[in-house]
C-alpha cells in the first residue's frame, strides 16, 4: 500500500507538472478575437509610429461645455477633457486597444493572460515594472479592486463586465477572473479594458482628512498610472495635462513613439462659434476635427490658412462607420408604435440635405455596422436565415420578403410619393390628417415632438427633417440647451429624440447588452438611449455574445442588424468614410497613420521651430 501509494503521488506530481508546463506555454501576450495579430513575440512598436520622435510643447485644445468632475466612472457629474470610460490619460488598462487593428489588445499593465478551452475564466498576470505615480507598485489587490468598485458603481462597467463573477487576487501579481458561463469567446479579451484604480488612495483620505468617496464626483487630483498626470486647473474653464517623465510603460510597444506633448492644455468654450473664430486665430485650438461639410468646403479661407500656415487633410479610415440617426425615445408613447417609426424614418430627405447642406459629400448609413462584413443586405438566408427563422412569429413579415431599403428623394415625383406612404403609415397606426394636423383618431391630440440639441450642428441637421414634417401636420421642434444641461437629460432620457452615434467594434459582443439590451433600457446613464426592450433583440445579443466562431458571429450579427433596422428605433442619417482634421502647422507626424482609426494624434510631435515661428507671426497679428 506504501509503495502503491507513493506511485500514485509520483505520477500526480508529474501530472501537475506537466498541467503546469502546458498552462505556462498557453500565457498570450496578445488578445485578438478575428486572427492572429500582424505584430508577433518579437513586437517593439507599431509599424506607423517614428520610435524616435521627440518629446516636447504644448498641444492646445478646445473643449465644449463645462467639467466639475475627475471622476469619469460615475453618472454624477461632468469629467474633464482627458478622461473617459477606460481611463483616459490618467489611469491604464491591463492591456491596450490596438490602434491599427480590430479586434487586438496588446500588453499594458498586464504582461499577459491565460484562459481555459471553454471560456470559463481568465488569469491575468501584471507586469512587475507597473507603477503609480508615486512609485507605488501596481498589485492584484488594486485590479480586484477597481473590478469590484466598477462594477458596483458604474452602469457602463456593471452590464460590460455582467458574465464576470468574481476577481479573486491568486498572487501578487495574478488574478482570476471567474465567469458566470462557458462558451464567451470575448470575455477573456475584454477584461483587458479594465482600468486598474488605486486602492490606497481611494480608500484614504484628503487634505482635510475625509475618506475619499469614488461614488461621488471630486475635483482633488487623482493618482494616476499613465502618461500624463494633472498639472493645473481652474474648474469648468480649464485643465492642463504633463507628460509623466519617468512613466513606467513608456518604453512597452505600445507607448513608444507616442504620448510626445509635454502638455496637453484643454480651454472650455460654450459657444461653437466662438471656437471656430478662436481656432481661425490660433494660440488656442491647434488640432480641429471637421464636422461640417459646409465649412471644410468654402470657410476655410481666413488668412492662416491661405498663407499656408493652416493645412487641411483627409485620413482615411477602414475600422467601419457608426450609425449616427435622429433616436426615437421609445419610453415615448408617440414612438411606441411601429409604424410611426417607420414612417418617420421614410419622411426624411437625406438626397436634398446632402446636396443642399453638405455638398454632396456624405453617405447615407443603412446599417448598425455600416463598413463591413458584418452589416446586412438583401434578403437574409443561411446560417443569419436559420437564426431569424426561430424567431419568424415575433418578427416584422416584410423582413423575410423584401430588402431592407431607406427611401432615396431623388426628385419632386419620389418627395410626394414618399410623403403619401409616410401618411398611409400613420393611418394604420391611428393618426390621420385633420386641419392641416396629424392627429390621434380617438384623441384627436396632434403628433408633436421636440429634438433636443446643444448648437448650431443640431440646428442644421434637424431643420430640413423638422420642414419635412410640418409637411405632414407634425408639431416638430428643435430646443437648444447647454452641453451641461444637454449631458444630463440624456443620461436621464429626458428627451424625445436626439441626435446619437453607435460605434462599433469589427468584433461586436458585451457591449451590445449597453447598446440593445432591456436590461439596460432604464438604467440612467446607459446608452440604450431609444429605450429598446424586445426579447428577440436580447436573444440575439446573446447570440452574438456567444458567438462559437467568426462565421457564427457574423450570421448573429447580421441577424441583430437587421432585426433593429427593421423595428426603426432610429432615423439613420449619413456618415464619411474619412476623417477630416485641419491643423496648425507646427506638427511633424508619421507619413503613415493608422488606417484602422484613421488617425493617432498621439503618434505626432511638436517642431519647435516651426511653433516658435507661428508664435511671433501670430502674437505680433493678434
Amino acid at each position: 500500500m506504501h509503495m502503491a501509494a507513493r506511485a500514485v503521488r509520483l505520477t500526480m506530481a508529474a501530472l501537475l507538472l506537466s498541467c503546469s508546463a502546458a498552462a505556462a506555454e498557453e500565457w498570450r501576450s496578445t488578445s485578438s478575437l478575428i486572427g492572429e495579430s500582424r505584430y508577433g513575440d518579437d513586437f517593439q512598436h507599431y509599424d506607423y509610429v517614428k520610435p524616435d520622435a521627440p518629446k516636447g510643447g504644448t498641444l492646445n485644445s478646445v473643449s465644449s461645455g463645462t467639467f466639475d468632475s475627475f471622476n469619469p466612472f460615475i453618472v454624477r457629474g461632468t469629467a474633464a477633457a482627458g478622461l473617459n470610460f477606460f481611463g483616459g490619460f490618467l489611469w491604464d488598462t491591463l492591456m491596450q486597444q490596438s490602434t491599427d487593428e480590430p479586434g487586438t489588445s496588446h500588453p499594458l499593465i498586464a504582461e499577459a493572460f491565460t484562459h481555459p478551452d471553454d471560456y470559463s475564466s481568465a488569469t491575468y498576470r501584471l507586469n512587475s515594472k507597473a507603477r503609480w505615480h508615486d512609485g507605488e507598485p501596481i498589485s492584484a489587490e488594486d485590479v480586484v479592486w477597481s473590478f469590484d468598485v466598477l462594477k458596483e458603481t458604474s452602469p457602463n462597467f456593471n452590464r460590460y463586465f455582467s458574465s464576470v463573477t468574481e476577481a479573486k487576487a491568486i498572487s501578487q501579481r495574478e488574478i482570476l477572473f471567474t465567469f458566470d458561463q462557458t462558451g464567451n469567446r470575448e470575455l477573456p479579451h475584454i477584461i483587458g479594458d479594465l482600468p486598474v484604480l488605486p486602492k490606497h488612495w481611494w480608500t484614504g483620505t484628503d487634505a482635510n482628512g475625509k475618506t475619499r468617496d469614488i461614488t461621488r464626483p471630486t475635483l482633488e487630483k487623482p493618482l494616476g498610472s499613465g502618461p500624463y498626470r494633472i498639472a493645473s486647473f481652474r474648474p469648468g474653464s480649464e485643465i492642463v495635462w504633463e507628460r509623466v517623465e519617468d512613466y513606467w510603460a513608456a518604453d512597452l510597444p505600445v507607448n513608444v513613439g507616442r504620448y510626445n506633448f509635454d502638455r496637453r492644455k484643454y480651454i472650455y468654450i460654450q459657444d461653437e462659434n466662438a471656437e471656430w473664430q478662436a481656432f481661425t486665430k490660433g494660440g488656442l485650438e491647434d488640432i480641429r476635427p471637421e464636422n461640417s461639410s459646409r465649412r471644410w468646403s468654402v470657410e476655410y479661407d481666413f488668412p492662416a490658412f491661405e498663407e499656408g500656415d493652416v493645412v487641411k487633410r483627409e485620413f482615411p479610415t477602414e475600422s467601419g462607420e457608426p450609425m449616427q440617426a435622429f433616436v426615437l425615445n421609445l419610453r415615448r408613447p408617440q414612438f411606441q408604435d411601429r409604424k410611426v417609426r417607420q414612417a418617420l424614418t421614410v419622411a426624411f430627405d437625406f438626397e436634398s440635405m446632402n446636396r443642399n447642406l453638405f455638398y454632396g459629400q456624405n453617405t447615407r448609413t443603412d446599417s448598425y455596422f455600416e463598413g463591413g462584413e458584418l452589416a446586412s443586405s438583401g434578403l437574409p438566408q443561411g446560417k443569419e436565415l436559420e437564426i431569424l427563422e426561430q424567431y419568424r412569429d415575433q418578427l416584422p413579415p416584410e423582413m423575410f420578403t423584401e430588402e431592407f431599403k431607406l427611401p432615396v428623394y431623388d426628385s419632386p415625383q419620389t418627395e410626394r410619393q414618399h410623403l403619401r406612404r409616410a401618411v398611409k403609415l400613420f393611418a394604420e397606426a391611428g393618426w390621420v390628417i385633420k386641419n392641416g394636423r396629424m392627429v390621434n383618431e380617438e384623441t384627436g391630440k396632434q403628433f408633436a415632438f421636440t429634438i433636443l440639441g446643444r448648437g448650431p450642428t443640431d440646428e442644421t441637421i434637424s431643420g430640413a427633417f423638422i420642414a419635412t414634417l410640418r409637411k405632414l401636420g407634425i408639431d416638430a421642434s428643435l430646443r437648444i440647451v447647454d452641453t451641461s444641461q444637454y449631458i444630463n437629460r440624456v443620461r436621464g432620457f429626458e428627451f424625445d429624440v436626439i441626435t446619437g452615434q453607435f460605434a462599433q467594434s469589427a468584433s461586436p459582443g458585451n457591449e451590445q447588452r449597453e447598446f440593445w439590451g432591456s436590461q439596460a433600457a432604464d438604467v440612467q446613464g446607459s446608452r440604450n438611449l431609444a429605450g429598446i426592450k424586445n426579447p428577440v433583440v436580447d436573444a440575439l445579443v446573446e447570440r452574438v455574445i456567444y458567438a462559437e466562431d467568426r462565421d457564427d458571429l457574423i450570421a448573429a450579427t447580421r441577424a441583430i442588424d437587421r432585426v433593429l433596422l427593421w423595428n426603426f428605433y432610429v432615423v439613420p442619417q449619413w456618415h464619411r468614410s474619412e476623417l477630416w482634421l485641419a491643423y496648425w502647422n507646427k506638427f511633424g507626424l508619421p507619413e503613415k497613420q493608422p488606417a484602422y482609426v484613421g488617425v493617432d494624434i498621439d503618434s505626432w510631435w511638436i517642431d519647435p521651430e516651426r511653433e516658435a515661428a507661428l508664435a511671433a507671426k501670430y502674437r505680433s497679428q493678434n
